[in-house]
């Protein structure tokens, strides 16, 4: 094949991308080579580039096919530096991201700003305490367990006295002028403080808050742990009681909602007085701090009338979101920076402290105006970055084995009539909807995993590309769903990442597919800085190219969690497959930032969730969480099992659908959503409004699909029987089990007799079978049972326990072996060794 690079690149890495290319191509102008290649030597180039891509890199490859076509194969770095066919712009022009194209219709972005701008300037005001300020100083000796009050609720009571000593406490405007006007009255704020303090656990001091200061309140007391209630009897008290408004949750809220320690009673009684004292007072000596508090609330004082509709709409949710995320991300990057050495301040207040290099002992670091002021710039900056983190991550293009296939494999002509059914679809909809959920129940056996790929690249905008999750629920079946991706769909290592929880199973599963022994890559180590937490937990494993996807996003104040190759995995791989707990994270992380990179990650990636009936009970509601933050982000959302309950499918797309509701509402798109039911048999397309009876019409949808399934399953002969054994019912516990047991022994003889096949050596009848137990207890004792039992003479029996406690050696040896003996496409043996 003859290729052309051209190469856009800037300072070092125009020169390492010239000597990479000068030893494969022939130079034909400053920046622009051309050659005949194989394609595996064009991988190789297309790696090398990688693996030497930085920031400043931009190269773009074009494959000659005929004189007068030619196709851009992919670019490596900056894909700003091309336009969709690989041409190169002849002029350009610069402008502020805010107000331009690239907002799209990000309608509220102005509101998540002038949010965002207030809480970065308030949310460590509370650092201002005396018992703060000495727990930073240095020469303090003290080995205190904890702040008897969190900085955070001093912070919001801060606020709170603000907003209900201004002249009309009701109005958001009152307290907004009294910020713009720079008159905070220290006095009235620790007059107000100290009647707080007489009643901590009595009263709800975030009641009675105008819509704004609510919102805003949230953003100061969750900016690092989200309210938990941790009271059984409160609990029990508020389980049937809904909170749907800000105003509701805000006044429920007390200090003892995850912002105490009482660890030690007396401890907390002698240092809690000081929490509420302020001896440096208040901040309101630093002109830079009030002039910025000024423009901030003047800024929002403006964005009122937007907020008051989004308020009315809902749309306030994705607004405390993304202002929430914004905020955090600014902190953690701040946090993580040194002091600024030219900051002049007459204000002897801090808000950390840094280890000495010497001597391992901590010093002061930076001041509490600076952090704040700091704080507030780079959250802003996030807040800019907003649609790009929606429309700028990679996708995986130009995949020729999704593609249409002309002679279909018998069996899996259902994957093409489905993705033809959708095409259709959209077309007749004029591409007018963008909300899908979708059910996959095609049969085991039928190529499901195949499928939803064929399905998400068909709902792409462009239908030609993949960007999404696929959420899995075990480790060993997210490593074999990756090496399918690999084999069948032929995505290579910058497209696609398998990140899983172990580094054990993963090794382990690499020696499967390898004889030989790899040594694992090294892990990226820890920064160690104390305001930031690592992402995943220090054994996760992945396998992705990580040198890929270099220069994609902004990233100056995401440094702080995009520390390691798994870190950049999760938000760039175009596809990502992963157990789905790194995925929960964005909806069940309740203390810390861990949720931050899967909600960047969803909202530019659709979500799938594989055999998602093998999760029970509290799993299923926090999935549906997870559903119904990816509806609100505005992602289409899979699921896929053979057997989906009509019940949970009902449940997962409520789910959805209130969440795309709000998406829908915040950005003036189409609040439908279309309904995809797909099995082996046929493709059902229905589009739902959003209405009090859209339960009813989906239920309706569904049962017509498992109407017709049930229908043509009854056709096909049965492939599997059960059967049902009747059990005797002993009134001792002991014989009740040997009863089981023995019930047991009988359906495996009978199993035998009517499964059994020759062994074409030997002659000798052999059978394979498996005994599911839902412990391990009954399980050991189960297989001592067997191999105790009186068998008749002509069977012998090998039991085999496979348990969750056993060895990952062990266990991955004993699934190898299996594997050979039950999957043929893995083995070529006639024999298993022995």
């Amino acid at each position: 094949m003859m290729v052309t690079f051209v190469s856009q690149c800037e300072k070092n890495a125009l020169k390492r991308t010239r000597r990479i290319l000068d030893a494969f191509a022939n130079r034909i102008g400053d920046n622009t080579w051309q050659t005949v290649i194989t394609e595996n030597g064009l991988k190789t180039v297309h790696k090398m580039l990688r693996q030497s891509a930085s920031r400043n890199s931009a190269i773009s490859c074009h494959w000659i096919r005929s004189r007068s076509r030619f196709q851009l194969l992919w670019v490596v770095g900056n894909k700003n530096k091309f336009n969709n066919e690989g041409h190169v712009p002849v002029n350009r022009t610069e402008k502020s991201l805010l107000g331009s194209q690239y907002e799209n219709n990000w309608k509220y972005l102005p509101l998540i700003d002038a949010f965002t701008r207030l809480a970065g300037l308030l949310h460590d005001w509370g650092k201002a305490s005396r018992l703060f300020q000495t727990k930073l100083d240095p020469q303090c000796k003290t080995s205190a367990k904890g702040d008897p009050i969190r900085h955070e609720w001093i912070s919001v009571l801060l606020f709170s006295a603000l907003v209900k000593t201004s002249d009309q406490p009701q109005h958001d405007l009152s307290w907004l002028d009294t910020l713009i006007t720079q008159r905070i009255d220290e006095a009235k704020l620790q007059n107000w403080l100290t009647e707080q303090q007489s009643h901590q656990q009595e009263i709800k001091p975030l009641t009675h808050l105008p819509d704004a200061a609510s919102l805003l309140s949230w953003l100061i007391v969750s900016h690092h742990r989200l309210p938990s209630l941790r009271v059984d009897k409160e609990i029990n008290n508020l389980k049937d009681h809904t909170c749907d408004t800000i105003t509701l949750l805000l006044q429920r809220l007390k200090q003892n909602w995850g912002y105490e320690n009482r660890q030690d009673k007396k401890e907390y009684q002698q240092r809690v007085s000081q929490c509420f004292e302020f001896p440096q007072g208040l901040l309101s000596q630093s002109l830079v701090w009030l002039t910025a508090l000024s423009s901030a609330a003047n800024h929002l004082k403006q964005q009122l009338p937007l907020f008051m509709e989004a308020m009315q709409n809902g749309s306030w949710r994705l607004i405390a979101h993304h202002a929430r995320l914004c905020l955090m991300l600014g902190d953690h990057h701040y946090s993580s920076q040194n002091n600024d050495p030219n900051w002049q301040t007459n204000i002897n207040l801090y808000a950390n402290t840094a280890l000495e290099p010497n001597n391992g002992g901590k010093k002061l670091k930076q001041k509490l105006d600076e952090h704040l002021l700091n704080v507030t710039e780079a959250a802003r900056n996030v807040v800019e970055y907003l649609p790009f983190f929606e429309s700028e991550p990679p996708v995986a293009c130009d995949i020729k084995k999704l593609k249409p296939q002309k002679n279909p494999k018998q069996g899996f002509q259902w994957q093409d009539k489905a993705v033809t059914a959708i095409s259709h679809y959209r077309d007749e909809n004029n591409d007018n909807i963008s909300g899908f959920f979708i059910v996959n129940m095609a049969s085991t056996g039928c190529g499901k995993t195949l499928a939803n790929a064929k399905i998400m690249q068909a709902l792409s905008d462009d239908k030609q590309s993949l960007r999404y999750i696929l959420a899995l629920g075990l480790r060993t079946l997210t490593l074999q769903t990756g090496d399918e991706y690999r084999a069948r769909i032929g995505l290579d290592d910058s497209q696609l990442a398998v990140l899983i929880g172990s580094q054990a199973i993963q090794q382990l599963h690499q020696d499967e597919l390898s004889p030989k022994n790899e040594e694992p890559e090294t892990e990226y180590e820890a920064t160690g800085s104390a305001s930031v937490e690592n992402l995943f937990d220090g054994d996760d494993e992945l396998r992705w190219q990580d040198e890929a996807w270099q220069g994609i996003l902004p990233e100056e104040e995401l440094i702080t969690v995009l520390k390691r190759a798994k870190d950049r995995a999760l938000l760039y791989a175009p596809v990502l497959a992963c157990t789905i707990d790194h995925i929960m994270a964005a909806t069940e992380t309740t203390r810390g930032g861990r949720y931050i990179l899967p909600c960047l990650r969803l909202m530019s990636s659709d979500l799938v969730i594989d055999e998602v009936d093998d999760f029970m009970g509290e799993d299923l509601v926090a999935i549906g969480r997870l559903i119904h933050l990816a509806g609100m982000l505005g992602r289409k959302v899979m699921i896929s099992s053979a057997t989906i309950p009509p019940d949970l499918a009902l449940s997962f797309f409520h789910a959805y659908q209130q969440g795309w509701h709000l998406h829908a509402t915040s950005r003036h798109l189409n609040h439908q959503v279309g309904c995809v039911w797909v099995d082996e048999f046929t493709a059902h397309l229905a589009t739902l409004n959003n209405s009090e009876q859209t339960a009813q019409y989906y239920q309706a949808e569904h049962q017509t699909f498992i109407q017709k399934r049930t229908e043509r399953l009854a056709e096909k002969p049965a492939r599997r029987k059960a059967t049902i054994l009747p059990l005797p019912r002993d009134k001792n516990d002991t014989d009740q089990q040997k009863s089981y047991f023995q019930a047991i022994q009988q359906a495996i003889i009978a199993q035998h007799q009517q499964h059994s096949f020759p062994d074409k050596l030997t002659g000798i009848n052999v059978s394979f079978g498996v005994v599911r137990m839902a412990n391990i207890q009954p399980c050991i004792q189960l297989t001592r049972f067997l191999l105790e039992a009186i068998w008749p003479q002509e069977v012998d029996i090998g039991p085999w326990p496979i348990t969750a406690d056993k060895y990952c050696y062990c266990a991955m040896h004993r699934k190898n072996i299996l594997m050979r003996y039950l999957n043929a496409r893995k083995s070529r043996e006639k024999h298993p060794p022995h």
